[in-house]
């Protein structure tokens, strides 16, 4: 678990992605380039949240830097949500929007109307991504959760004395 803990928020993450993408894709029109534009909201997601997740909670707690539990949940479920979840959401906007663009298969905003336009658009997906925010977000929090209780059985086990192991080979 304490290994492949961030693997698994990683995937999860690469779905939310692969969600998001499909609906701005639906509400855009874009039919064109669907492997184009997967393979990045489904790559860069798992990434971004495998080493978010590794350097701001595995890495801390491993060292000895992150000893509160409360603080290693909050960590993990903010990775969750933001790295797993508003992050792919973010990413698929510009992805389709440029693809949109390219395409021409939906009208895009003049040059006074783009901040209103792209609120529009996202407002559907943000409501339909709650529900990924939120569960990325428990899921973040339970594999934290899990890390830290694997970290203080770690503490408690008896320190090991490498002279006398060598000693006696």
């Amino acid at each position: 678990m304490f290994i492949y803990g961030s693997v698994f928020l990683g995937i999860n993450g690469a779905f939310s992605g692969l969600i998001a993408n499909s609906l701005f894709r639906n509400i855009l029109h874009v039919t064109q380039a669907r492997f184009l534009s997967s393979l990045p909201m489904a790559v860069l997601p798992f990434l971004t949240t495998v080493a978010t997740y590794g350097g701001l909670v595995s890495k801390p707690l491993l060292q000895g830097d992150l000893n509160c539990s409360l603080c290693t949940m909050v960590r993990g479920g903010l990775i969750g949500s933001v790295a797993g979840a508003l992050y792919p959401i973010l990413l698929a906007l510009p992805v389709n929007g440029g693809l949109a663009a390219r395409y021409q298969t939906s009208p895009l905003p003049t040059e006074g109307n783009v901040i209103r336009f792209w609120t529009t658009i996202s407002k559907p997906v943000l409501r339909k991504m709650s529900f990924v925010l939120i569960l990325q977000g428990m899921f973040g929090l339970y594999i934290s959760s899990r890390h830290f209780a694997i970290y203080e059985k770690m503490l408690r086990l008896p320190a090991v004395d490498m002279e006398a192991d060598t000693v006696l080979q």
